[in-house]
């Protein structure tokens, strides 16, 4: 998206600067061939002087550079980046606009200097919300954050949506702020921003932090593979499915084991497991009769139980009659069940 080389301005900014200056500038920036980054104490332990110090120093090699005859040569370069930024979206994350901008591991460092030089261009360092971003319109990026805080919060640990629906809350939230109508591919950028909101590798979003985005274990691969099904799954199905879908390689036991383990799966047959928010209750067939005629408050025939049951378990109506001849059913005069008393 750019036609200029980063590394053949940024030299230029720095030639005719104090050696000091030129030095610390390409130490705080990462223009030397290791292309590393320095901390302003790390610099000052070198030349014995105060982080405040190396602070100051860098702060008046880049206002030197505003103000020097090669930043007026390089204007157009730096107008080109900044009509780059502006469609990526005119705020986007820092690491995000290298990706897209720089051709090579070198140039990233030099765009990054070239952000801190222009004029039209504002940074934030990362925070806990936030990733570092660079913007050329600092009321968007303003609107944009405080966006992505509501939508944080509209959302729970639970909350997954496929990425246009998620994008269609964004858009909803951001138009209070009177951003409208922007292309799915600047909202997608934006997201970026957040740290505190994420997509999971089924291209779903929700908080970064949930056990459905931030995938750490078989666990939650086996509950991504089981909602992407929509339906209950034998747990050989789900290994394989987890294979599929992940390229991940997972033995069925392992995966029988781990659904055995985690709440957010019922066991409703032999190795059929469906998820608990699908309204599967756990326990065994006993628990699931016992709940039923808890809710229905009264007696039910051994016809009404079994097709009730079915409806969470994948049962013979066999097993179902043993149940009920548990103590804790009644068998009633007129042939109906009832919890014993």
């Amino acid at each position: 998206m750019i036609t200029f080389s980063p590394r053949a301005v940024s030299k230029d900014f720095l030639m005719h600067l104090p050696d000091r200056s030129r030095r610390v500038l390409s130490e705080r920036f990462g223009l030397s061939p290791k292309g590393q980054e320095r901390t302003l104490d790390a610099i000052g332990q070198d030349y014995g002087i105060t982080r405040e110090r190396v602070r100051q120093i860098e702060s008046h090699g880049l206002s030197s550079i505003r103000e020097s005859d090669a930043y007026e040569t390089h204007a157009a370069n730096l107008l080109a980046l900044k009509q780059a930024i502006d469609a990526l979206g005119a705020a986007v994350a820092h690491e995000h606009a290298l990706a897209e901008l720089a051709k090579s591991a070198a140039d990233r460092q030099h765009l990054g200097f070239l952000f801190a030089v222009g004029h039209h261009f504002g940074t934030r360092r990362e925070d806990s919300e936030f990733r570092e971003r660079v913007y050329t319109d600092e009321r968007l990026m303003d609107a944009v954050e405080r966006a992505l805080g509501d939508l944080y919060e509209s959302i729970d640990d639970e909350h997954l949506s496929p990425e246009e629906e998620f994008l269609e809350m964004f858009a909803a939230l951001l138009r209070a702020y009177e951003v409208k109508n922007k292309e799915p591919q600047v909202l997608s950028r934006w997201l970026i921003i957040s740290k505190r909101i994420g997509k999971n590798p089924l291209g779903e979003w929700g908080r970064a932090d949930s056990p459905h985005v931030r995938i750490r274990n078989t666990r939650d691969f086996a509950y991504l593979t089981l909602k992407r099904h929509g339906s209950p799954m034998h747990f050989t199905e789900v290994a394989t499915g987890i294979d599929k879908l992940f390229r991940r390689k997972t033995h069925p036991a392992t995966t029988h084991n781990e659904l055995i383990k985690d709440k957010r799966f019922v066991l409703v047959g032999r190795g059929l497991y469906a998820l608990k928010e699908w309204g599967y209750e756990p326990g065994i067939v006993r628990d699931v009769i016992r709940n039923i005629l808890e809710r229905e408050g009264g007696a039910l025939t051994r016809e009404e139980i079994a097709e009730r049951v079915k409806r969470e378990r994948y049962v013979k109506e066999a097993t179902i009659g043993v149940n009920l001849q548990h103590a804790m059913f009644n068998r009633l005069d007129d042939g109906r069940f009832a919890l014993a008393r």
